[in-house]
């Protein structure tokens, strides 16, 4: 056979192939060796790949097949729907395929742990569309079945090997470029809430004021009942009140509420601490 014989027989060959044809099958047809049929296939490759023409030669799933071009698309799909309704799979089933093509072969009972659901009725589905094929039985107690994809998987989503799988890094690059990078969300989460600010400020007032109210109770007792006065314990209760009344007053900003009231309750232990020490006699001192 010349070339141009060569040429012109390998495409009719592929043509008329219901699944891809391999290298073995085009070379014992063509009845010459592989390494030329092989050259033979690139050349036809090649010839196909200019802008005239509308498909071309794709390796997949092992062998060599005719496919549309990607820029023919739209104009394929349109004509495609008008013949017959294309192939459609629900969520389930596109997650149960999957599951399968990355954990193959998986069994049954691993795939409802892994999706959390039965999937028998799915599974029977995806047998009937010849996406899946069984795979022989595990060698465990039970001996379930085995499936793992089949040619017809590989055929549909154009794939040559399951190497060609992406991975999940690039699953996660696919999901940056479509909903836009964490950088921003990071930041967002670790800006502060000004909810959760003003809390923890009333938080630090409050127990500002409680010490306040311990010196108040303590010089009133009867540890310190020598050392104040009546006047006294009056004044640290006076200035607790004030403390109370500015804390209630205070402006609902999250910043400012926090530095106003802190000062004044500051204030309010130096009044009470000099109130303490002015009253006490000069005997206590001594």
């Amino acid at each position: 056979m010349t070339p141009q014989e060569i040429q012109a027989s390998l495409e009719a060959i592929i043509y008329a192939a219901d699944e891809p044809a391999t290298l073995d099958q085009i070379s014992k047809a063509l009845g010459i060796e592989k390494p030329e049929a092989r050259a033979a296939l690139e050349q036809l490759t090649a010839a196909y790949q200019t802008e005239d023409r509308g498909i071309e030669v794709r390796k997949v799933a092992g062998g060599w097949k005719f496919y549309t071009k990607a820029q023919h698309h739209d104009v394929v799909r349109k004509f495609i729907k008008s013949l017959q309704p294309p192939l459609r799979l629900t969520m389930p089933a596109l997650e149960t395929l999957a599951v399968i093509a990355y954990k193959q072969p998986v069994t049954v009972p691993e795939i409802n742990e892994i999706r959390g659901v039965h999937v028998g009725g799915v599974i029977k589905t995806l047998l009937e569309k010849r996406l899946i094929t069984t795979a022989g039985r595990k060698e465990v107690i039970g001996r379930p079945i085995l499936y793992r994809t089949s040619k017809q998987f590989m055929m549909r989503f154009g794939l040559s090997d399951l190497d060609e799988l992406p991975s999940l890094k690039e699953f996660e690059a696919l999901a940056q470029a479509a909903l836009g990078s964490d950088e921003g969300i990071a930041e967002a989460e670790a800006e502060p809430d000004p909810e959760e600010s003003a809390a923890i400020a009333e938080e630090v007032v409050d127990a500002e004021i409680v010490n306040v109210e311990v010196v108040a109770e303590a010089g009133a007792g009867p540890a310190l009942s020598d050392d104040l006065s009546d006047d006294a314990v009056s004044e640290v209760q006076t200035v607790t009140e004030s403390a109370k009344d500015s804390i209630s007053n205070a402006p609902p900003e999250p910043e400012a509420p926090a530095t106003s009231t802190t000062d004044d309750a500051d204030k309010s232990r130096a009044a009470a601490a000099s109130a303490v020490s002015g009253n006490r006699s000069p005997e206590s001192e001594r």
